[in-house]
């Protein structure tokens, strides 16, 4: 029995929320802060597509912020929503919209609040690169539970929390590399893949599949494999 979504506190951090209301302006630009963002978004999208579907399903994208994966999932043929807390990101996502030609409804609400509204509404929710930027990623993945049809899927993507994601993720990609801002992750909200997968099934969701994403400095190639000591992505599915 799953507790009932409460929206009383705002699962959010106002410091995360201007990190990337500060950026926003850049999110479209390819060769910016968001470059691993454009980078990663065909193996994460093929990867969903492949899974579900997309053309004609009901899809939430939890977290959209610029709206990469969002438009991307609206070009497959998807009927897309995207939600965030950063105007700024959905400002500049809806602005897009005019240079795409997309259709995208972009929404200022939380996870949680949608949920409670729209509950088992979505064929398909997506939560990509979010959950180690909230305060309480098991109410976001509670929320994502409560927003899928029975029998939807529900897609995850996060950082796994060890010596090498640290060395791999904060040191390299954000000080060496440079390939993030300085202060993009923080270490300790870094999420192993049992701890993710123990709040999945106390949403009421069950692990398909769960694969890593690798990136190879030397080639500046990203890639889908068994390797999930960094970056990693769940499939789920709720209970029919």
């Amino acid at each position: 029995m799953n507790p009932p979504l409460s929206v009383s506190a705002m699962n959010a951090d106002p410091a995360e929320l201007q990190k990337f209301s500060d950026l926003a302006h850049r999110w479209w630009d390819p060769e910016s802060e968001f470059k691993p963002l454009h980078r990663i978004n065909p193996l994460r999208l093929d990867w969903i597509d492949a899974a579900v579907g997309l053309n004609g399903k009901k899809v939430v994208d939890i977290g959209c912020g610029g709206g990469i994966l969002a438009e991307s999932m609206s070009a497959r043929g998807a009927q897309v929503t995207g939600v965030d807390l950063s105007e700024k990101a959905l400002g500049v996502a809806r602005l897009h919209l005019y240079e795409s030609g997309q259709t995208v409804d972009y929404r200022l609400i939380a996870a949680e609040a949608l949920a409670l509204e729209a509950p088992a509404s979505f064929d398909v929710v997506t939560c990509m690169e979010m959950l180690e930027h909230v305060p309480d990623p098991a109410s976001t993945i509670q929320a994502c539970a409560a927003l899928v049809k029975p029998g939807g899927q529900v897609f995850f993507s996060t950082l796994n929390r060890n010596l090498k994601s640290y060395l791999m993720a904060v040191v390299g990609a954000e000080y060496v590399l440079k390939l993030l801002p300085k202060g993009t992750h923080e270490y300790a909200k870094f999420i192993k893949p049992s701890e993710l997968a123990r709040h999945v099934r106390n949403a009421g969701l069950d692990v398909n599949e769960l694969i890593g994403m690798t990136y190879n400095p030397l080639s500046e190639i990203y890639a889908l494999g068994q390797d999930t000591d960094v970056n990693y992505l769940m499939r789920t599915t709720r209970h029919g």
